[in-house]
């Protein structure tokens, strides 16, 4: 039995567990994800999406194999315990090929299930939902079923263990990502469990179809909409007095559970609150590169007062000239005015800058940072820059981390992860 599956059972069987799930290819926020993982001796799912990680190399430039090696190195190098590291494909289908006819997009697809579940990938969210060219943006769940299921049969026969697979299907309802709702104070709808049970049946009558019951008894997951999202500007938060609707949905289907994405920037209280609605899966990711990139700018602030040939905003204003001279990431995501648009592409919740973190120009002006930091600093200039829960939690890392600097970085980005790791009551 795969840990997500255990967790998957325990939570069903009124134990309200969940798994926290920090999407990120990023360095420090990995680094600090692992050892937080090996402080609370709790497992942790790293995951990687199919535009950033793929067998193209993705965004990031790495493959699936690239990745895993990569993690793995990390946690060798900071002596987590292996065990406590599951791997996860997140929207694995045909979503970063969808500009191309259908028979295409499912062909690479295809590949990239082997190349994930080969690499040592177990946790598979099967997301078919968005259309490829010539078809509607978002396909109904008849045709995005059949389509999971095909990419099932192609892990079930390439995986090293098909026993270790746990496979998550579905989307959120609305589209991947969330409906953003760009005005404040209006909330996100949650999936009616209607819907739900619609998307459950559809993908059980495909894997029939193809034969692939022992595959369907690995399917654990039901990526739905909770009722909460965040947008660059605002976040709708969940309403935690609400009826419990949809875990009716649930009623038919014992070994499954719910996966919540956008769980970003929610209070504390929300995560466990999840956990007792059956969501077993809680991702998270912009929440800990915003948290990183706070950290970044906060220590390019106090570099002013130890070096005197720092303006105080040197990153801050080599990331502004990087995010204008490459747009890409960033514009189709904001809008407003130009100040506005200046705000969001540093401060926005969506964190769009976190593409441009791995730019040659941005780990220049990193280095030259980290190494204006690089003397002594007095313990009342921390306070004003770093909030005491942080600069505490700093110390106990600066042993692995290296340096104050990047301790603090680390202590940053746990502050916003630890409420995931919540104990269960």
């Amino acid at each position: 039995m795969s840990l997500v599956t255990d967790i998957v059972r325990q939570n069903r069987a009124g134990t309200a567990n969940a798994l926290a799930s920090v999407c990120s290819a990023q360095t420090d926020v990995l680094s600090a994800a692992l050892l937080l993982a090996k402080q609370h001796r709790r497992p942790i799912l790293i995951e990687a999406t199919s535009n950033q990680v793929n067998q193209f190399g993705g965004y990031t430039g790495m493959t699936p194999a690239d990745f895993i090696a990569y993690v793995r190195d990390l946690a060798e190098k900071l002596e987590v315990d292996p065990a406590l590291v599951v791997f996860g494909g997140d929207h694995l289908g045909p979503q970063v090929w969808r500009a191309k006819d259908a028979e295409t997009a499912m062909g690479h697809a295809r590949d990239l299930m082997r190349a994930y579940v080969e690499a040592g990938f177990t946790k598979i969210h099967l997301d078919c939902s968005e259309g490829c060219a010539g078809e509607p943006a978002q396909v109904d769940d008849e045709l995005s079923a059949a389509r999971a299921a095909e990419l099932a049969e192609v892990c079930e026969a390439h995986a090293p263990d098909p026993a270790a697979l746990s496979y998550i299907i579905g989307t959120e309802v609305p589209p991947p990502g969330g409906a953003r709702v760009e005005e404040a104070g209006q909330t996100i709808a949650p999936t009616r469990p209607e819907r739900a049970r619609h998307t459950l049946a559809c993908h059980r009558a495909a894997f029939a179809e193809r034969g692939l019951k022992a595959a369907w008894g690995r399917v654990v997951g039901l990526v739905v909409q909770p009722g909460l999202e965040f947008a660059p500007t605002h976040i709708d938060r969940f309403d935690m007095t609400a009826p419990d609707a949809l875990s009716a949905a649930l009623s038919d289907a014992p070994g499954i559970a719910f996966e919540a994405h956008s769980t970003d920037y929610q209070f504390d209280p929300v995560f466990p609150e999840l956990a007792r609605r059956h969501f077993a899966v809680l991702k998270v990711g912009p929440a800990l590169t915003f948290a990183y990139r706070q950290a970044l700018y906060a220590l390019d602030e106090m570099s002013e007062w130890l070096d005197p040939s720092r303006s105080g905003h040197d990153l801050a204003d080599t990331m502004e000239r990087l995010m204008l001279e490459k747009p890409a990431y960033w514009e189709n995501h904001y809008e407003g005015t130009a100040e506005a648009l200046r705000h969001q592409r540093h401060f926005g919740y969506a964190d769009r800058i976190r593409y441009y973190w791995p730019d040659e120009t941005a780990q220049r002006a990193l280095t030259d940072l980290f190494a204006s930091l690089d003397r002594p600093v007095p313990a009342p200039m921390l306070r004003q820059f770093f909030a005491p829960s942080v600069i505490r939690r700093a110390e106990t890392l600066q042993p692995e981390a290296a340096s104050w600097a990047r301790a603090l970085v680390w202590a940053e980005i746990q502050e916003a992860l630890t409420p995931y790791l919540f104990e269960v009551a």
